[in-house]
């Protein structure tokens, strides 16, 4: 009799316990996310403003019909937009997702739900899942242009280069504007055609609203296309139109920064990234300032941000593993993270989880192939390095890298054409790197 009730209680706290799962659960899909507060200079612009309004409107509108699924749409819209402006992914991809799964619960075939959640997808990195979701939806509605967009990111992500050509064709195809121009522009320079890339840059931002985020970014663009090419002034022009256009947008700052920290002036360097990093939380711009730190010789301050960074990484990458609605893999970034603070095992091991998610991305197989350089192992890198080169890129990062893995290996001859071509038309890199590139 006692195991019986026993038996019964037991039952009893298990149901108990599921259903108060359950409601946290259900309560966790239908919260409703606000705009959080911006701490810069948009925070007083009219455009902020007006997002601000727009999404209380929204959020009035779901709150009265929680099946409005075109609210719902448009508000994870915002939310994606937000993400890209504040850098806050974390939050604002929880927050477009969240929409994203509860218009899709409503109607499953929902082709505005589906291109956001793939989009979500491809901004927390999970390339693969990203990619599935954007051809469901492209089967749905394969004639509209903002798909095969999708479709060409995240086939780059994966290594598909064949595949993406022929989706950014199709894009161009049906709307030639902005967001085709600066796809095929990736693709051109992907493929080292930078005088190419160049002219459909420069396409992309005559075709977007001048002074919208999304035309400056592309300006940001073509200005690093022309470092790469090493014709600064033109770059420097760009960064300070694009400064111009949206005073203190982080990304000019930043390239203002890389073009002063080639110049070897690093304090000015310094300032401007740090003005950059205030604005918005993008770790490509702290990794810059870790180096300007570097080369300035203020080694305490890349060390205690190169902690941060790690630290910051792992635990968004953490995340992932107790929540899919904010889970996004670093892999990359911590190799590259781990290499700057000398820790190759570490690198190494993360290097190999990126590959091993998109074994064909020629990114991926860079990054293997210059961790296993670190550790003095250039002939374990050489495989990865030939998928890294297939694409015949002329990125002149890529080529000193894969002119200092050739030297390693013994291959005097492809390690000197690799030297020569990054080197040809006076790239602004790394000045340390630039540096053993002319040995």
């Amino acid at each position: 009799m006692a195991k019986k009730y026993f038996y019964l209680v037991s039952l009893l706290v298990i149901s108990i316990a599921a259903m108060f799962i359950t409601a946290r659960h259900q309560k966790q899909e239908n919260k409703l996310y606000d705009l959080l507060d911006r701490k810069d200079y948009t925070s007083s612009t009219s455009e902020w403003a007006f997002k601000r309004h727009y999404t209380s409107a929204l959020r009035e509108k779901i709150k009265r019909n929680p099946s409005d699924i075109k609210s719902m749409n448009a508000l994870s819209g915002l939310f994606i937009q937000e993400a890209r402006v504040s850098g806050n992914y974390m939050y604002y991809d929880k927050a477009a997702l969240v929409l994203a799964n509860r218009v899709l619960r409503l109607d499953s075939a929902n082709f505005g739900a589906m291109t956001f959640k793939s989009l979500i997808y491809l901004s927390q990195h999970h390339f693969a899942d990203g990619l599935a979701i954007a051809q469901q939806a492209q089967r749905i509605n394969p004639f509209n242009a903002f798909i095969y967009g999708l479709l060409v990111d995240a086939d780059v992500e994966m290594g598909f280069y064949d595949s993406a050509v022929a989706n950014a064709e199709r894009m161009v195809s049906i709307r030639p504007d902005l967001r085709s121009y600066s796809r095929v522009s990736y693709l051109r320079e992907i493929y080292g055609d930078y005088p190419g890339a160049i002219e459909a840059m420069k396409m992309a931002v005559a075709a977007g609203g001048q002074g919208d985020e999304p035309t400056e970014w592309s300006r940001i663009q073509l200005a690093r296309l022309y470092e790469n090419t090493g014709d600064l002034d033109h770059a420097a022009m760009h960064y300070a139109i694009a400064l111009n256009e949206r005073p203190g947008y982080p990304y000019a700052l930043a390239g203002l920064a890389r073009i002063a920290m080639g110049e070897k002036r690093y304090d000015e360097a310094i300032s401007d990234y740090l003005k950059a990093d205030q604005s918005i939380q993008d770790y490509s711009i702290k990794e810059e300032l870790i180096d300007a730190y570097k080369l300035a010789g203020r080694h305490a301050c890349a060390d205690s941000l190169s902690k941060l960074v790690i630290d910051a990484l792992t635990k968004d990458e953490q995340g992932g593993t107790k929540d899919e609605n904010i889970g996004h893999y670093a892999d990359r970034e911590l190799a590259y993270a781990y290499l700057r603070v000398n820790d190759f095992d570490k690198a190494l091991e993360h290097a190999l989880l990126e590959l091993n998610r998109r074994p064909d991305n020629i990114d991926a197989n860079e990054t293997v192939a210059w961790a296993y350089y670190q550790k003095h192992h250039a002939s374990a890198a050489l495989p990865y390095l030939e998928t890294a080169l297939r694409t015949r890129s002329k990125n002149p990062v890529l080529l000193c890298h894969a002119g200092l893995i050739y030297e390693k290996a013994n291959q005097p001859v492809l390690a000197k054409a690799c030297f020569k071509e990054a080197l040809s038309h006076g790239p602004n890199i790394n000045p340390q790197l630039k540096s053993a590139c002319t040995h």
